[in-house]
């Protein structure tokens, strides 16, 4: 399989994975968790059996503000989240869990303000913006001996458009999750694009590597030496691709509720990044590299 010549198949698949969740974020948006928007989130442990969500949720909506999640956790902790609770509100849920199931020891209690959880949001979004600033500076000083037929800066940029790509993707699963399942996200889902855009750079940056040493090494049009490349590191990030996924997998399955999600989001982020090194990232270059002789030619 030439996937070089293929590339507008790949463009397409992707426009559809990204345009699809465009448009999930832009129809449903992310339901954020109190880590953003500010609230109460109490963990308790009860001495016998886990309650039904359900039943928990049906005891203590009384006494919630709003809406009201309820998380198992292990065998016999559920933690609960609802908007913020004035302090008699929380000695009284606590009072009506232990009134309607036995005895319940409170584990953990946070109250986080919504000025909190805007600053969060903000550091997140001003964080991200520097990564990807700070990328394009670092692999445009990388790559400065390779100057044609594309020039370095422009690695740079296809780098951090398949960034973009990979972690759109759980992005927009997500607010599928948050719709269907009222999933809310929190800073572990902020640390889980992190690791995706970290895990994608990095087997981007390993085929484009491999470009800039048979560009200088090797002899064919740059379409060749792309190919080349491709599938000379096609095998190495498979294989590695596919060890992470599977023990993310287990993480997934046996890890628990507190971590199942960051485990998914990593999941699909990272097979994401795989398919978009291989077909997205280098095929960008050899589209670029046409579209520049096209205008050096019109010149």
């Amino acid at each position: 399989m030439n996937i070089i010549k293929l590339r507008y198949v790949w463009y397409i698949l992707s426009a559809i994975l990204v345009g699809g969740s465009i448009v999930c974020l832009a129809t449903f948006g992310l339901k954020q968790g109190i880590d953003f928007v500010g609230g109460s989130e109490l963990t308790v442990k009860f001495d016998g059996a886990r309650p039904n969500s359900v039943d928990i949720e049906k005891a203590i909506s009384s006494e919630s503000t709003g809406s009201l999640t309820i998380q198992p956790v292990g065998d016999n902790e559920a933690t609960i989240r609802t908007k913020t609770l004035e302090e008699a509100q929380h000695q009284e849920m606590v009072k009506t869990l232990n009134d309607k199931f036995g005895k319940v020891t409170e584990m953990q209690y946070n109250a986080i303000g919504p000025a909190v959880g805007e600053e969060l949001r903000q550091k997140s979004l001003t964080g991200l913006v520097i990564i990807f600033l700070a990328i394009l500076a670092f692999i445009a000083y990388q790559f400065r001996g390779v100057s044609k037929p594309v020039e370095s800066w422009k690695y740079g940029l296809v780098v951090i458009a398949t960034a973009f790509h990979d972690v759109a993707v759980p992005v927009g699963l997500f607010a599928i999750l948050g719709k269907t399942m009222n999933l809310e996200i929190g800073t572990s889902f902020i640390a889980a694009i992190l690791t995706i855009m970290g895990y994608s750079i990095n087997d981007t940056i390993v085929v484009m590597d491999r470009i800039r040493e048979n560009l200088m090494k090797t002899s064919g049009t740059f379409e060749e030496i792309v190919e080349r490349s491709l599938k000379q590191t096609m095998l190495r990030s498979f294989n590695t691709s596919m060890t992470t996924t599977l023990a993310l997998t287990a993480v997934y399955i046996f890890g628990g509720e507190s971590i199942k999600y960051f485990a998914l989001a990593l999941i699909v982020g990272i097979l994401t990044g795989t398919y978009s090194s291989i077909f997205i990232a280098s095929p960008l270059l050899v589209t670029w590299s046409r579209w520049d002789a096209k205008m050096r030619a019109k010149k």
